[in-house]
């Protein structure tokens, strides 16, 4: 039986078909892995890569959209109103330094549920997908830290984006 507790609370319907177009990705994912593993391919070694390289393309877009490489604008123009919907996401802190989310849902999880993935194979997944995370907080100097992930059986996907800390020259 399954640990990954993964129900949506928002029904409303145009909510269900932006999930669903994410559902629709997150299957790309999982039948691009399982094909490459049947070729004897280790998902891990061309897909977080893949993945990586997507997220540094949209974070190089996102910094250009929100002119600024400060979280407050991550946040402005990545985890907007609806997309908080569609992840039934609480910002829990938003400045220049961090930004804290919660997800409570997550589409590509369902997804993966729905093709049948073991709960091992959904966390491996979500690994890859993350990598896009991780790439787009890279474009805005930031490392992306995940103490909680719903496809490893949390309740959550608890997303912290935190500044790099800028190395400072000693002067002798």
């Amino acid at each position: 039986m399954s640990r990954i507790k993964n129900e949506p609370s928002i029904k409303n319907k145009l909510i269900a078909a932006i999930r669903e177009q994410l559902e629709h990705r997150a299957l790309w994912l999982y039948l691009l892995c399982d094909e490459a593993g049947k070729r004897g391919l280790d998902w891990r070694d061309f897909g977080s890569a893949a993945v990586r390289r997507c997220g540094i393309t949209q974070g190089k877009g996102l910094v250009r959209k929100s002119r600024t490489k400060s979280l407050k604008g991550l946040k402005k123009t990545l985890f907007t109103k609806p997309a908080q919907w569609v992840f039934e996401m609480k910002v829990l802190k938003s400045t220049d330094e961090e930004l804290f989310l919660n997800f409570h849902y997550c589409p590509l999880v369902k997804a993966w549920q729905k093709a049948g993935c073991t709960d091992d194979e959904i966390a491996v997944l979500c690994d890859i997908a993350m990598c896009g995370d991780h790439g787009i907080g890279a474009c805005y100097d930031s490392v992306l830290k995940l103490p909680e992930c719903i496809a490893k059986g949390d309740d959550i996907c608890a997303l912290r984006y935190i500044k790099k800390k800028r190395k400072t020259e000693k002067n002798d």
